[in-house]
């Protein structure tokens, strides 16, 4: 073997082996678990987070020598933290669509103007790689056949329209010397060590259990794409681990074709996965205009990627988490009712400090 492909190779290695990555959004459903993923591979972890949802659920991780905790808001973060790194993989942002609704400002500065802002500080420090965590919700309303990452997007939700806009933001620092990809991941799923109980899969299982019924809102026509979170926390590890040639500049959705589902499909298919009864019921609301299935060729025929799970599998191994209490449905498991306390209790507390001072 020539020495110099000998010498290649080894550097490769060492690089998937021994890299230093920045993960925002550290503290999320899929930061959590990405950072964790990443750490088993071998790699430093710098987890960067405002960790609203605690510090306490990171558990294990926070005794791992190679993972670092940085408590700080994306919007006002040192450009020097990015010294050193490897890559950076942007998930901070305010999830989904009603969190996106809550407050359309700050979601605007977080989600937009904040993931841009890491985007330009990771370039400007000689980072190599970044990896943007988008959505599929940026298809918005389907064209009646399956959208691929080469359909217009048609974001329905201030949080659809900050992904759109956050990709466009990064993809336009991308050169030979940085390397950016984006992701659009599928509606998310499953166990995390933040868990949540606003995701179709993991609510409708909630309901099963505690109340032995699923609801239906929406209509329950609607198309929606599915991955679990580990599954998703692959996907950004596979990019992070590829050559830049083969993701440089390229958006991937993540996910699998035969993972799309109409929301009322998945009731039942759930319901069948659990071992007791369990009634299905359709509850009067207005229609989801979100309505989109999606096709996932692109990172399978690229990057190899297959998905490992199914909604099913999730369904079970949340219901087996409940039966011994190793999950509960608690506000922080909501993401809009806990950020909605969280800004009121701000609110609170300004208004006491206000108060306060006028009373002084």
């Amino acid at each position: 073997m020539d020495d110099d492909v000998f010498h290649g190779q080894i550097q490769t290695i060492e690089y998937k082996i021994m890299s230093t990555f920045l993960i925002t959004g550290a503290g999320g459903y899929i930061g959590t678990t990405l950072c964790d993923l990443l750490l088993k591979n071998g790699h430093k972890v710098i987890g960067l987070d405002r960790f609203f949802f605690g510090e306490n659920l990171l558990k294990e991780t926070l005794d791992n020598p190679n993972y670092t905790l940085i408590k700080q808001d994306i919007r006002y973060v040192e450009p020097s933290l990015f010294q050193g790194v490897d890559g950076v993989c942007d998930l901070a942002a305010l999830s989904n669509d009603p969190c996106g609704d809550l407050d359309p400002a700050l979601t605007r500065s977080i989600n937009f103007d904040g993931r841009a802002r890491i985007s330009r500080l990771a370039k400007e420090a000689g980072v190599p790689r970044y990896v943007l965590a988008s959505s599929c919700s940026v298809y918005g309303a389907g064209t009646g056949k399956a959208s691929s990452e080469e359909t217009t997007p048609n974001p329905l939700t201030v949080y659809a329209e900050c992904n759109v806009k956050a990709e466009q933001a990064a993809f336009s620092l991308c050169d030979e010397n940085y390397c950016v990809t984006a992701l659009r991941l599928a509606t998310v799923y499953g166990l995390s060590k933040r868990m949540r109980f606003d995701l179709a899969v993991n609510i409708m299982t909630y309901h099963a259990f505690s109340n032995n019924e699923i609801q239906i809102t929406g209509g329950g026509e609607q198309w929606r794409p599915f991955v679990h979170v580990k599954d998703a926390a692959r996907a950004f590890a596979s990019v992070l681990e590829s050559d830049t040639d083969l993701v440089s500049g390229e958006v991937f959705n993540v996910g699998a074709t035969d993972h799309n589902f109409q929301i009322a499909t998945l009731a039942y298919l759930i319901r069948e996965e659990l071992p007791f009864p369990v009634q299905v019921n359709h509850v009067l609301s207005d229609p989801d205009r979100r309505d989109y299935n999606v096709n996932f060729r692109k990172i399978s025929e690229i990057l190899g990627f297959e998905l490992e799970n199914s909604p099913m599998d999730g369904a079970k191994e949340i219901y087996e988490a409940l039966k011994v209490n190793a999950v509960k449905f608690e506000p922080k498991t909501v993401t809009v009712k806990w950020y909605k306390y969280l800004v009121d209790a701000d609110e609170i507390i300004k208004s006491v400090k206000l108060n306060g001072r006028l009373l002084g």
